[in-house]
């Protein structure tokens, strides 16, 4: 199944550029492109898009603001974004996955880095790879939340059962799901059931949203080193 892709970001430089590379792959076509974050949410449903590529700062409706528009659309609950940032270090970072995002990479990433980002998100089965995302969002939700939302209480986790909670810390932790199976003495399915059921149970659209919830909730500790 070909992966519908859409390019959100102010620089029509960088929009070329990105349509070449994904237009270059059988398994992807662009079917858009979005200058800020208002035409990107409009054209996500337009276009049948599956995959967002979401630059952070654009002028009038930024990248944060499209996110949470596209996530709370019932309509595109099928749709990921992928934020595209110059600076990996960067709270919006954080607020953009809060937001719905299922992840982010920096623009001066490998074009491989990319494309398998792309595949990643479509099939919603993984957060995305840079390995300073974990990081991060212990780093800003350890300094508390300045976007409004409010925070998610641990009683969120009582739905889950002891093995989904087990599941999460480790999703949490960054591994997948193979690596927890063999972590945790079970079948890769197994563990991908769990995670299906923590995602229904906590409302999370994929494993990123659960990176976040094990954070905020406490289930899971930031660590500063």
């Amino acid at each position: 199944m070909t992966i519908r892709v859409l390019l959100a970001d102010d620089q029509a430089l960088l929009r070329s550029a990105f349509r070449v590379l994904v237009d270059s792959e059988p398994d992807m076509e662009v079917v858009g492109e979005a200058s800020d974050g208002a035409q990107a949410a409009r054209l996500a449903k337009e276009r049948r898009a599956d995959v967002v590529l979401m630059d952070i700062r654009m002028p009038g409706t930024d990248g944060l603001a499209a996110t949470r528009l596209i996530s709370e659309d019932p309509e595109l609950a099928h749709v990921r974004v992928v934020i595209l940032t110059t600076f990996e270090v960067d709270d919006y970072v954080v607020r953009s996955l809060r937001a719905g995002a299922s992840g982010f990479l920096g623009k001066g990433s490998e074009p491989e880095e990319l494309l398998s980002a792309i595949r990643i998100a479509a099939a919603g089965d993984a957060l995305l790879s840079p390995a300073a995302t974990k990081g991060l969002i212990a780093r800003f939700l350890a300094q508390g939340d300045d976007d409004g939302r409010a925070p998610v209480g641990s009683e969120r986790l009582d739905a889950l059962t002891g093995r989904e909670r087990e599941v999460l810390v480790q999703v949490a932790g960054g591994h997948s799901n193979d690596e927890i199976a063999e972590r945790l003495a079970v079948s890769p399915l197994t563990v991908k059931t769990h995670v299906n059921r923590a995602m229904a149970k906590l409302g999370a659209r994929d494993r990123a949203q659960l990176v976040v919830i094990a954070y905020e909730s406490g289930l899971v500790r930031p660590r500063m080193d």
